[in-house]
């Protein structure tokens, strides 16, 4: 199967206002996270139930380690010991008998407990012990109110992450994404955040008309998006904790697609202009200063930075068919093509290390998401359609999330950038979509 240029131009003009596709309380959009593969030998690990000393009702309800071994089983890494088939339950490594943990076929044991503070705030303390070696990994104290317990659960699931797997974990991160209730033209939208696993979910913004294209500050402080509410494409910024915004774009014909520099100064965007031909430029949040990057009759859109700051990339028609092309951020600069296996590649995102490079691709038929080596020029496709869109990385570069289509519904999915362990993210009364996952909040 293959897109016709007619095709594209049509759909790509709509890219940066639906592909690319405030009021605060709780969201019916709640998504539940699942487990659709995972490596074939996940390591065997067993999390104790944390010892209290909190009542109840200081703890808010939170189960720490319960937390923590959603949070490890749910990358498909780890196989987290059945809570039925522990014979002992330690709170501390100097009660650990590694042997007796080791015979029930644990790789690794973690201990804990939850305690009150003098100022109100609760402590967790944890320890990571390797049951083959007699290691501990980790021993460390997170302390928050007790409202921030889930956030200390994904930090003790963070470091227990890093520890074994040598990588950064992300669970103490946020998504955004646009849930979508209802059918046209009585269609509902809001602009959601969530925890990584989709908990503590809740809407910064609600409207009747559609809103699209979230992206995260590099600090996490702000996200940018486009609105449709004065019933045309704005772009405006919104502080995620205050709910306080400001419009940034409301120009003649496309507002779209926005994305933030790495300093968080400049936002690249689509503007089409009184031409109606989608460009590329370059927004100065301080003085609404513009720059032109392309200028080109064919469709130019979809910009996101490369993590130096210095170049953008960005999808265009202009060799007669969706590509990924690279462009420096200085007026003048030519584009580059990037992208050359297949027929449709679009949407790009840039790992955080600038090394990969996702795109929504064409794949026998089906748009899926894919990952292309920069340096090599290989690509490997993550997802098997068939209408996967808006990839957007893990802030440590080991996971995607992205939309995808399940029996008529648009749900979440996440895929690991080698394709071994996937999960999917669905909410039984919406359509959710236009994810992103937004930056480390710790560091």
């Amino acid at each position: 199967m293959t897109v016709s240029n007619s095709r594209w131009r049509a759909r790509a003009a709509l890219v940066a206002l639906i592909f690319a596709a405030g009021a605060a309380g709780t969201t019916r959009a709640q998504l539940q996270i699942e487990v659709t593969s995972g490596v074939t030998d996940p390591i065997p690990i067993a999390i104790v139930p944390f010892a209290g000393g909190v009542p109840s009702d200081q703890n808010a309800g939170a189960d720490v380690a319960s937390v923590v071994q959603h949070d490890l089983e749910s990358s498909g890494r780890f196989r987290p010991m059945p809570r039925d088939q522990m014979r002992a339950t330690p709170s501390q490594a100097k009660d650990v008998v590694l042997a007796d943990w080791r015979a029930s076929g644990n790789d690794y044991v973690v201990v804990g407990r939850v305690s009150a503070l003098a100022d109100g705030q609760l402590a967790v303390d944890f320890q990571l012990l390797n049951a083959l070696n007699s290691e501990q990994l980790a021993n460390q104290r997170f302390t928050g109110p007790p409202s921030a317990m889930r956030d200390a659960a994904h930090r003790v699931s963070d470091v227990i992450y890093q520890k074994i797997l040598g990588v950064r974990g992300a669970f103490a991160t946020r998504i955004a994404y646009v849930a979508v209730e209802g059918d046209p033209p009585q269609q509902h939208f809001q602009l959601v955040i969530a925890d990584a696993d989709g908990a503590n979910a809740h809407v910064v913004l609600d409207s009747r008309q559609p809103v699209m294209s979230p992206a995260w500050s590099p600090d996490g402080n702000w996200l940018a998006y486009v609105s449709f509410e004065d019933k045309r494409s704005t772009l405006y910024v919104q502080q995620v904790r205050t709910g306080a915004r400001q419009l940034v774009s409301a120009r003649a014909g496309i507002n779209g697609a926005p994305a933030w520099s790495p300093d968080g100064h400049m936002l690249a965007l689509t503007l089409s202009g009184s031409d109606g031909n989608p460009e590329i430029y370059t927004l100065d949040l301080s003085d609404q200063r513009l720059t032109r990057l392309t200028d080109d009759p064919s469709i130019n859109t979809e910009p996101v930075w490369a993590p130096d700051g210095r170049s953008i990339y960005f999808t265009s028609d202009r060799g007669g068919g969706p590509q990924i092309y690279q462009i420096g951020t200085t007026p003048g600069d030519r584009p580059k093509r990037i992208t050359f296996e297949g027929t449709y590649n679009a949407r790009p995102r840039i790992s955080p290390d600038g090394t990969q490079l996702a795109t929504v691709s064409l794949e026998q038929g089906n748009y899926c998401i894919a990952i292309q080596d920069l340096a090599s020029g290989t690509v490997r496709v993550l997802s098997h359609g068939p209408l996967d869109n808006a990839p957007s990385f893990a802030p440590n570069g080991a996971m995607l999330i992205y939309s995808g289509t399940e029996h008529g519904q648009v749900v979440l999915k996440r895929v690991s950038v080698d394709g071994l362990t996937s999960q999917r993210l669905a909410s039984s009364q919406a359509d959710v979509r236009d994810p992103v996952w937004g930056p480390f909040l710790h560091p």
